[in-house]
């Protein structure tokens, strides 16, 4: 067992649980209400289609496809944990939005404009905490920088382009959510949090 990825992914889920009763409490509707408004105004609508299109990775569909190839390809991960603490994200993110009463942001902030969901965008299972994009683009990342980093064919240098790589896909994801109004800013934060958590507490059966 990896006691430090078993640390860190207790501490996580721990904040994640904690910042989660904060939200249902409604203590950040204007920081909420403020980000998306200034995230909206500095990034042009030139950008709706493209973050439409990129949105499309982080969906249950893509991402757990991604996931089963990541784990089925490589002996180093002990896949009974990773498909057991995926299941688990799934699980939280559909309780949270259950029982954590947070409104989806209103349509005004609306940006998704290209005429295309997967099956999975259709359900609705409540409110918008956390987000699932968030929760899942976190846990992938965290599976696959630790693919990259156990690697012994991948230079040093390449393993950091890499993981820099991951950071910006990750960013990326998490802003498209606030910026085509599908998500408050604490529903990303939340979603990171449980996918980060999650996804140590996944590889550290090692």
């Amino acid at each position: 067992m990896n006691k430090k990825l078993l640390f860190f992914g207790i501490v996580a889920f721990f904040i994640f649980v904690l910042f989660s009763f904060l939200v249902h409490k409604d203590l950040f509707t204007q920081l909420d209400f403020d980000t998306t408004v200034r995230i909206q105004d500095r990034v042009g609508r030139n950008f709706d289609t493209p973050l439409s299109v990129f949105s499309l990775l982080g969906t249950l569909e893509v991402l757990s496809l991604v996931l089963l190839i990541l784990i089925f390809l490589n002996k180093k991960i002990k896949r009974i944990f990773v498909f057991i603490f995926y299941g688990l994200s799934v699980f939280f993110e559909v309780f949270g939005k259950v029982f954590v009463i947070h409104q989806s942001p209103p349509f005004m902030f609306f940006r998704y404009d290209i005429p295309f969901l997967f099956p999975s965008s259709y359900v609705k299972p409540g409110y918008s905490y956390p987000s699932g994009h968030s929760t899942r683009t976190a846990f992938v990342s965290i599976v696959l920088l630790f693919l990259i980093f156990r690697s012994k064919k991948l230079k040093k240098i390449h393993k950091y382009i890499l993981l820099a790589l991951v950071i910006l896909f990750d960013f990326t994801m998490f802003l498209s959510r606030v910026y085509l109004g599908e998500h408050w800013i604490t529903d990303v934060i939340g979603g990171g949090l449980l996918g980060y958590g999650l996804g140590l507490l996944s590889l550290a059966f090692l």
